[in-house]
């Protein structure tokens, strides 16, 4: 019988160590009490991937290095300790690309919508740009004709500087002159607002939203009435000759303004459909608007032709009697100082007609009536430009 080597050499033979005290890819520690390191696949032999093997270390060589370095900064340690850790890939690059949660696409729409109205906004401004040019050329060629004619620039001189009063640009007051030139600017932001409610109108927007547009037109059309008022104490026959209109408005002037049972009934058929409550909110509006018509009519016709007969209650003969022509003149001037008020009423009923329509309509049928008003005068504005721009015959 052999004996084995083990026994007679005396050396105890190897036994398969179940619980090792160290990971088996570690090397055991040198007797030379070098610090143990990590051991790379190709000296330990083994074939596990290198970044768990990386990710391993002794804590004892932690221990050694901060104890060997106790003065180096905490920036500098955690930079140790994300270079061991190596590049980790993320979750999300993984996985790949992720469907738009709800909320996502909900800002991507918002987004879109947003970029939509402003090229609304944008083209309508642009529409506002060019009309505003083909308007101040239709000024133009108004203003060379009239230049042509002899009338600008006190071309006649009916009411010139020879009677002393004050003249002005077209032999008006200063007074209606600066009216004339508040008057203009309003029709501009007039204009201007008018193709924002159109937008608006035409974007389809909600009620709450359509309503700011509607009360700024509204509340624009309320400073046209307050500018009225200041130039009827400074100069009231220069609103109530209507030339701070162009001639075909002027054929349609009533009392300084346009006539609102007139007004009430070329919108009517631009508001439709029209639920029968407000088609008889209208019709009484516009009957109770005939009869106030018709009783500042009749006043005015009274005021005239008193007038006429405080003026001819004396001989027309020249030269007059001058106590008798003095006394005249101011019963004459007495009696017109109730034209302001006639004005002013006739403004009122204007300004009741306007709010009463929109408080019977809806929203959107107020922003129609409004837009559909601003339609008609601006037609009569450029009937007016064509027919002093129209061919003239040569006789």
């Amino acid at each position: 019988m052999t004996i084995p080597m083990y026994h007679s050499s005396g050396i105890k033979p190897p036994t398969l160590n179940i619980f090792p005290s160290q990971p088996m890819h570690v090397e055991p520690p040198s007797s030379t009490k070098t610090s143990t390191g990590l051991v790379s696949p190709s000296t330990s032999g083994s074939k596990r991937p290198s970044e768990p093997s990386m990710e391993l270390a002794n804590p004892r060589t932690d221990n050694i290095a901060s104890a060997s370095a106790p003065n180096q900064p905490p920036k500098a340690v955690k930079q140790r300790e994300g270079n061991r850790k190596g590049p980790t890939t993320s979750s999300s690059e993984q996985e790949g690309p992720k469907t738009p949660d709800p909320k996502t696409l909900r800002r991507l729409a918002q987004n879109r919508e947003a970029a939509r109205k402003s090229r609304l906004r944008k083209k309508a401004y642009v529409q506002q740009l060019e009309s505003s040019r083909i308007r101040l050329t239709q000024l133009e060629l108004e203003l060379q004709r009239a230049r042509a004619q002899g009338m600008f620039f006190g071309g006649g001189n009916m009411l010139g500087g020879e009677q002393g009063l004050p003249v002005g640009i077209n032999n008006i007051t200063s007074e209606a002159a600066m009216f004339d030139m508040e008057y203009g600017r309003w029709v501009e932001e007039h204009h201007r607002l008018m193709c924002e409610l159109r937008a608006a109108v035409q974007e389809h927007l909600p009620e709450n939203e359509l309503r700011m547009y509607v009360d700024n037109c509204l509340a624009h059309f309320d400073e046209v009435m307050n500018l009225k008022g200041m130039a009827a104490k400074t100069d009231v026959f220069h609103l109530v000759s209507g030339m701070w209109k162009t001639p075909a408005e002027r054929c349609f002037m009533w009392i300084a303004g346009f006539r609102p049972s007139h007004l009430i009934k070329v919108i009517l058929n631009q508001i439709e459909p029209l639920t029968e409550q407000q088609i008889m909110g209208i019709c009484a509006l516009q009957q109770s608007t005939q009869e106030a018509e018709e009783a500042l009519s009749q006043g005015l016709e009274a005021l005239n032709q008193s007038l006429s007969d405080i003026i001819t209650s004396d001989s027309l003969s020249c030269p007059p009697n001058m106590s008798n022509y003095m006394g005249q003149m101011a019963i004459a001037i007495n009696k017109l100082s109730t034209l302001e008020g006639f004005v002013r009423q006739a403004d009122n009923l204007r300004h009741q007609a306007i709010h009463r329509l929109h408080q019977i309509l809806t929203i959107r049928q107020a922003a129609r009536c409004l837009l559909a008003i601003a339609e008609y005068f601006h037609r009569l504005r450029a009937l007016s430009s064509l027919w002093l721009a129209r061919p003239r015959q040569e006789q």
